[in-house]
This record gives structure tokens, sequence and C-alpha cells, in this order.
């Protein structure tokens, strides 16, 4: 393969700037363009680094005072040859340090080529290098803490258990297929069952870890519902601790949504301030009101904000419609300018559980938002001890095919088919797995998987 080059730190100034290289060729090209400090030390070393000057070979210009990490292979992230050149940080040096490696023999890496050469070269399969990624885009400890999990094989290891169970099944089969003369079948089917029940559990406890991941991963889908005016605006500024969105005493001011991310008790909340929800004869504010509505149907939480100081009113028990049979939390806003005690109000109490007083412009009750939604989420118990849960829907959508298959040979074995008609969900259950880990995965989706990575990585 070819010498692959790219910048692997983040555009703008820094305190360092790494261009990375990787390839045969990677040496040869850094001599070119790298001269150290101690011309003596002409010996290149895995795991060694070397102070010098990069220049420009065409013209002798030092273009900077750079520090080489050199990895030789097979001992490296990509298992192949591999260098790093640590520049000062500054877009200009860095681009100017990776020219210099295009112009001596290098390529141009893809997005993600590093990794997908590492698992091209068998350091790391693919769920592996998928957790790379995750890593890269984690927005709470807890969801980089299980891409860790993922990325030192825990899920892999899993997977590779289960499919072992698998082949001694299989070969039990084939012997009984090749050698019918010595009558096992009996035996045989019994494996068959007890194994096959024993991956069916396995399989789905693995699935079901999956609503958690989502939240690590995804965060959980959060909408800010209510009438023009009722706080809602405050309260996206008051849990930001900034001023995202404007707040006006004029109703109809948010008529777009405003999307964050918010970590609240290691939960991430990807928290959607809304249009009011209100009749409107101005367009605009229609069309946001009506995406506000369809945001509500798959929300994950719905937080509903309404004036505690004055009563209901026809447009606040539409909201309240809305909020039938959804996860939600009922906010009473502005308590610090009147409270009517609302949560008497018998309707309130007795569809909804989750009723908070609040005033979104001091803060005041907020904290105890904060519990509730700890409270309903539980991610303290997302628990990571044993390093498996399942945060990536490729993964998802692989068990459950797998678990599908599970139970076509179970429905086969049980119908007492023969063993060689129950052989082939089985095999389709080795095939569904493979995909996970690689070992059984078409060239368009190891491209599509690596197409999502950074440069440089």
């Amino acid at each position: 393969m070819s010498t692959i080059a790219a910048i692997s730190t983040a555009t703008g100034n820094g305190g360092i700037g790494i261009v990375r290289m990787s390839g045969k060729k990677s040496f040869e090209i850094l001599n070119k363009i790298f001269r150290p400090i101690n011309k003596n030390d002409a010996e290149i070393k895995g795991y060694t680094m070397k102070f010098g000057y990069i220049y420009d070979p065409k013209t002798n210009e030092k273009i900077d005072e750079v520090i080489v990490s050199y990895f030789v292979s097979p001992k490296s992230y990509t298992t192949e040859n591999m260098c790093e050149i640590n520049s000062h940080g500054g877009s200009i040096v860095e681009r100017k340090i990776l020219e210099l490696c295009i112009e001596n023999g290098a390529e141009l890496a893809e997005p993600g080529e590093f990794t997908k050469r590492a698992f091209l070269g068998g350091r790391i399969d693919l769920a592996q290098a998928e957790s790379v990624i995750d890593l890269i885009n984690s927005k709470s400890d807890n969801e980089a803490r299980a891409s860790i999990n993922q990325l030192e094989g825990n899920l892999s290891k899993k997977i590779h258990i289960i499919r072992e169970k698998l082949l001694d099944v299989m070969a039990d089969i084939e012997a009984n297929i090749d050698y019918p003369e010595y009558d096992i079948e009996q035996i045989t089917n019994d494996k068959i069952k007890y194994v096959l029940n024993e991956i069916k559990l396995d399989l789905t406890n693995l699935s079901d870890t999956f609503e958690n991941g989502k939240i690590l991963k995804e965060g959980v889908k959060t909408i800010i519902l209510g009438k023009p005016n009722a706080g809602k605006s405050s309260l996206l500024n008051t849990i930001l601790k900034e001023e995202r969105a404007i707040v006006s005493e004029y109703a109809g001011t948010t008529r777009d949504t405003i999307e964050e991310f918010v970590n609240i008790d290691e939960i991430t909340l990807k928290l959607i301030d809304t249009a009011g929800i209100r009749k409107t004869d101005d367009k605009i504010e229609e069309i946001g009101v009506k995406r506000a509505l369809k945001l509500s149907e798959d929300a994950d939480l719905i937080i509903a904000i309404f004036d505690g100081s004055k009563e209901l009113d026809e447009e606040d028990f539409e909201i309240l419609n809305i909020l039938k049979n959804k996860k939600a939390i009922i906010l009473l806003n502005k308590k610090d300018i009147g409270d009517i005690n609302l949560e008497k109000n018998h309707y309130l109490k007795d569809a909804f559980e989750n009723i908070i007083k609040i005033s979104a412009k001091t803060g005041d009750g907020i904290e105890e938002l904060y519990k509730k939604i700890s409270e309903l989420f539980k991610t303290k118990e997302i628990t990571l001890n044993d390093g498996v849960i399942i945060t990536n829907i490729r993964h998802k959508s692989q068990i459950d095919k797998a678990i599908n298959s599970v139970n076509e040979a179970i429905t086969s074995n049980e119908a007492g088919m023969p063993i060689d008609i129950v052989s082939i969900p089985i095999k389709q259950i080795l095939n569904d797995l493979s995909a996970i880990t690689g070992e059984d995965v078409s060239e368009d989706i190891i491209n599509e998987i690596f197409s999502k990575f950074c440069l440089g990585k």
C-alpha cells in the first residue's frame, strides 16, 4: 500500500500540531525533510523521539523546530512503519509540513485511513475500530468509558465466545452427517437445543443494553414545550448557564428550534427549545409550531412548562393532551412573581406524577428538575463493569438478525427437521455475528464506516 500522510490535530492555532505518516516509505520520506540535531544518531528505533528541524529540500529553507516520534512495523497504530512530526501548532506550519511529505512521496490520507489500516493489518477488529470514532465524539464520561471498553475488545470477546459455542455445535453436526452409523443424532439435537437457548439469552441480554447505550451515545432527546412566554427560552438559558435563546416579553420570539447538548448528573441531554404552542396567523411561526409538535412525537423526554401564576387555559390543556403516554416533566414556572398552586388542579394532579415548581428566571427549583431527570433515566444503573454495552446501531441490527436466526434454528430443531436443515440458520448466526467484528463484511460497509472518521485518524 502507499504511504499516507495527514494532519492529526484539530484545525487552528495550538501548542502543538501533529502531522502523521504511515507506510513503507515513511522513514525514507522523513529523511528528505527532517534533520535531527544529533546527526550521529542515524539509527531508527521504534518508540523513540528525535529533536531537529523540518527543511524544504528544494530551497533548504528551515520550516519549523520539531520532535519526531518513530514507530516501527508491526508495533505501531497501523501495524506499518509510522512517524509523527510534532510541530508548533498553527495551520500554516502544519500545512507546509504536510505539503512537503506529499511532495516527497506520500499521498494524502483519506478520512479514517490510519485506523482502517490498523483493521486491515489485524491489530483491531471492526467493532474496535468503530469505538475509536465513538470515543472521539463522546459527549459524556459514561459514553467515553463505554467506547474505551469496546476499544479494549470486550464486545468482540463476547461475540467470540458465542461463535465458539456455535462452531462447536457445527462440528458435532458435521460429524453426525459424515458418520451416521454412530447414531448420535439425538445427543447432537439435545446439545443444539441447549446451546441455542443459551446463546439466545446471551444475545438478548446484549441487545437489551442498546436502550441505555443509545442514551449514552445520542443523549436523551428532550423537547421543551409550552405556550409563548411560558418561560421556555429562560429555562434553556438557565440550564445552559448562558444567554443562548432570546428572552422577550413579546410572544412568539422563538420561531425555530434551538438545539444544545448538556450533561446533567452524567446524563447527556439533547435539549431542544421549540416555538410556543398556540394558534397563529403568522406563517413562519406556524411552521415553528408544527415542527415543535412533530418533534414531541418521538422525544425521549418532554419538559412541559406552564405559567404557574395563571390558571390553565384551552391552549394549556392542548399541550397536556400531547403529554399523554409520554415520559414528561411538568414545570410550573414563575413562582417568583406569583403562585396559585396549579399543582392542586385536579386534572394535573390525577394525570401526571412529575410536577415541579420553578422559577426559570432565578433558577429556583432547577436542582429538583435535575434530580427528577436522573431518577427517570437512572444512568447510575448503567454499569460498565463487564465492559459490554451496545451503543452502535449497526451492532444492534446484526445482533437482532442473529436472534432471529437463533429462533429459526430452535423452531427447526423442535419440529424434528433433519440436522443438516437445522444447520442452515446456525451458519447464518455465525455470519450475522461475524459482520460485527469484520470477519464477514462487505468492502462497501467497511468504506462507509471509515468515511465517518476525521482526517488523520
